[in-house]
């Protein structure tokens, strides 16, 4: 089992949720403990389990004691060093679970966010009444698309099968005990790859303290959607294509371990 790839989820945070949380940071409340959405009617078939102990792949450690080898093991992809300023290592499984959760919905949350919010400031061409994204803006995230484009989904895969048991169970925590961790991961996919892709410069208003979209069913969107429209447009492709990537892994069987009862 190879550490030279980082798991699944933390590719997902990496492709979506690290990109824009200097934006308009509502100060969203924790997630809230019920049921979420329902499942799509044709879900991903049953994953089978991970590798058994002693076929070589590390321990896993306890949930809360996951930080320190986890984070080693993010960082330990060639070239991802440049992530170790841009990662809140405290609590990162639950951070990162916790967020993915939330992608699909109105909000983040972004007290359990699991990166630093993007260096610089937002660029935008206008006032406040009347402005557009700034086009230069993707260029902030160059680092972090940089690193995403250079993983390999195959040993992405392999990873997430050795660590999803602590996944799972970040996820029962969060208060879903009955439910895939796994399917709501798809479930976030889905619903980034269903971000439109409007004409650019997308306008903007700031009709208090932050920045929204001035199209209101744009505004409107998840949290997950409008991050992807504040990439670029071309980033926002990258980041399609990798997702796209990742969903094809783990909707199959094999990708990840069912949940276990406690």
């Amino acid at each position: 089992m190879s550490n030279k790839a980082i798991p699944i989820v933390a590719a997902i945070v990496l492709a979506a949720g690290a990109f824009a949380w200097y934006w308009s940071a509502k100060h969203a409340p924790l997630p809230e403990l019920t049921e979420p959405a329902a499942a799509p009617p044709a879900p991903a078939p049953e994953p089978s389990e991970p590798a058994a102990a002693g076929s070589g792949a590390p321990a896993l450690p306890a949930l809360a004691n996951s930080d320190a080898p986890f984070n080693a093991a993010l960082l330990a992809l060639p070239g991802a060093e440049s992530l170790n300023n841009h990662l809140r290592p405290e609590n990162l499984i639950r951070h990162l679970v916790a967020t993915v959760d939330n992608l699909p919905r109105h909000k983040l949350a972004i007290e359990l966010r699991p990166l630093e919010p993007t260096a610089g400031t937002l660029r935008v061409v206008g006032g406040d009444l009347q402005a557009t994204l700034d086009e230069q803006n993707s260029t902030r995230y160059t680092t972090v698309i940089g690193v995403l484009q250079n993983l390999d989904m195959h040993d992405v895969n392999v990873l997430y099968r050795h660590y999803y048991p602590l996944f799972q169970r970040a996820y029962e925590d969060l208060g879903y005990p009955q439910k895939s961790f796994n399917n709501r991961l798809l479930e976030a996919i889905d619903d980034m790859l269903a971000t439109p892709h409007p004409a650019r410069p997308l306008a903007l208003v700031r009709p208090k303290v932050f920045w929204e979209f001035a199209d209101p069913s744009l505004e409107a969107r998840s949290a997950g959607q409008k991050l992807m429209l504040r990439l670029g447009a071309d980033n926002q492709t990258i980041v399609e294509r990798k997702l796209r990537e990742l969903r094809a892994l783990i909707a199959t069987r094999g990708a990840a371990p069912a949940p276990k009862a406690h």
